[in-house]
């Protein structure tokens, strides 16, 4: 079966690096004891947080741990990189975040006395022992020095242990380019899968979940949690962003997703359009008109039904700690 979701146009990586200045570094800990990670996003390669973003966010189901969304809802900026990882590593995480942003600072020639990292999180306990938290400060300047616009796939950083409809998740990614009035922008979306039911899972209309299941006799309930970052070139406010990102339910729906009650949907999205000084007066905004956004709505529903998909097929097997394993979705994909 050919990966052709959607009839959009995507970019040329087919990656959220695709939207100008987006890197992506991984750090993967992969041990007898460990299948874990962490995955940064870099929206820019100059200083964020003096030259913030405009961003949004939407939590589709709550059952989630993620850091700084508060600060994004109240002000609709972004101004640190953004990180993912599993669950019980969020306060060690944020805690790197924040000496790297200090770091940057001093390096730039100010004091950062307060900021607002974003760090996402699914819960890997199923391959990994997560009691042990194995992602620390090295870890995340590892995956900060490894980001470039060419990044790893599948079970690589934050996504080495999560599991996906039953089967191996991970890291997946993908591009949609979006046209207004003859001008060509770029939405991308990086998920961090680790969720739905193996038997609901769906592609083009085909359950081939149900399938998988009768062959390795393997079904557990929808929960895990999916996180999903947008970034894009497009000139949006806030209040547009948060719209389009809330149409990546449409690609996990498509997938045959019901958002489990212990999965965590949440979705972080930022703009490379217009940037907003720390300090100033009034500020020239430029922004699509509405009656263009439907194609940026199907954009990022394609773009995510996409990349979970890659995640999943990016994947290999793996076997974790307790002796758990998670096939990969290659190993069942249709020939033709």
């Amino acid at each position: 079966m050919e990966l052709k979701i959607g009839r959009m146009e995507h970019g040329p990586r087919n990656a959220i690096s695709d939207v100008a200045g987006i890197r992506v570094g991984h750090c993967t800990v992969d041990n007898p004891q460990h299948k874990t990670g962490v995955t940064v996003i870099l929206p820019c390669e100059d200083d964020i947080f003096r030259s913030k973003m405009v961003a949004a966010f939407h939590v589709l189901n709550g059952f989630g741990k993620t850091a700084g969304l508060m600060q994004i809802g109240e002000l609709g900026t972004l101004e640190t990189p953004i990180a993912l990882t599993n669950t019980l590593n969020v306060g060690l995480v944020h805690d790197a975040m924040v000496e790297y942003m200090c770091r940057q600072g001093e390096a730039r020639g100010y004091r950062i006395t307060s900021v607002n990292p974003v760090v996402c999180e699914c819960n890997d306990a199923s391959l990994n022992d997560i009691r042990h938290r194995a992602v620390g400060q090295a870890e995340v300047f590892a995956a900060i020095a490894d980001a470039s616009e060419d990044f790893a796939l599948g079970d690589v950083g934050a996504g080495k242990g999560m599991t996906c409809h039953g089967l191996k998740g991970g890291i997946g990614t993908a591009s949609r380019v979006v046209e207004v009035e003859g001008e060509r922008f770029t939405l991308g979306v990086l998920a961090l899968t680790n969720h739905g039911r193996l038997r609901d899972l769906t592609v083009g209309g085909q359950n081939l979940g149900e399938q998988i299941e009768e062959r390795i006799r393997q079904d557990a309930p929808d929960k895990g949690s999916c996180i999903m970052i947008v970034g894009t070139d497009l000139p949006v406010t806030s209040r547009q962003l948060g719209r389009i990102i809330r149409r990546c339910s449409v690609g996990l729906a498509r997938l045959g997703s019901y958002i489990g009650h212990s999965s965590g949907e949440v979705m972080v999205g930022f703009s490379t359009a217009n940037r907003i000084p720390s300090e100033g007066g009034c500020l020239n905004f430029r922004c699509i008109h509405e009656s263009h956004i439907d194609e940026a709505f199907r954009a990022a529903a394609e773009a995510t039904e996409e990349a979970v998909l890659r995640s999943m097929l990016a994947s290999r097997t793996v076997t974790g700690w307790s002796g758990k394993v998670r096939r990969s979705l290659a190993d069942f994909w249709p020939e033709e």
